[in-house]
C-alpha cells in the first residue's frame, strides 16, 4: 500500500511539474534571461490566477476533478467547501495526493484561491476567506 501511495505521489507530481517548477521564478518575480526561449507568468495574485496556474492542472477547468492514477476530487459542488477550514487546511498540508502547497503560495494567495473556488463551479458560500485566518491556521 505504501509503495501504490508513493507511486502515486510520484506520479501526481510529475503531472503538475511543469505547474510547480515555473510558480518559484513566478512567485519571486524573476524574467527571462537573455535569449531565453520561454516565457515566465507572472505570478498568480488573484484566486482565479492561482486557480488556473496552479490548481487546474489536476483538478480540472471546470473544477470537477478526474480519475487515472490518482482520483481527483471535485470542487464543483462541493458541500464540504462550507466551512473554509477545510480547503484552506488541504491548500496548506495537503493530503493523500494532493500536495501541501504551503511553502509555494503565500497566506494571501492561498485566501483568495479558497475564496475563488468557495464562490464559483456551482458553488455559493460568499464570505471570503481572510489572510489572517490563513496566517492562524498556518501558525504564523
Amino acid at each position: 500500500m505504501t509503495q501504490l501511495r508513493a507511486g502515486m505521489v510520484i506520479i501526481l507530481t510529475l503531472a503538475t511539474t511543469p505547474a510547480l517548477a515555473q510558480a518559484p521564478a513566478r512567485l519571486s518575480g524573476g524574467g527571462d534571461s537573455a535569449g531565453s526561449a520561454t516565457t515566465k507568468m507572472p505570478p498568480p495574485v488573484t484566486g482565479e490566477q492561482v486557480y488556473t496556474q496552479i490548481c487546474q492542472a489536476c483538478h480540472m477547468v471546470d473544477a470537477k476533478g478526474g480519475s487515472g492514477a490518482a482520483s481527483i476530487p471535485a470542487l464543483a459542488k462541493n458541500p464540504r467547501l462550507g466551512e473554509p477550514g477545510y480547503p484552506v487546511s488541504m491548500v496548506l498540508q495537503g493530503r493523500g495526493a494532493m500536495p501541501g502547497l504551503g511553502d509555494l503560495l503565500s497566506p494571501a494567495q492561498i485566501a483568495q484561491v479558497v475564496t475563488y473556488i468557495r464562490t464559483h463551479f456551482g458553488n455559493n458560500y460568499r464570505k471570503p476567506v481572510t489572510e489572517a485566518e490563513v496566517k492562524l491556521m498556518a501558525g504564523q
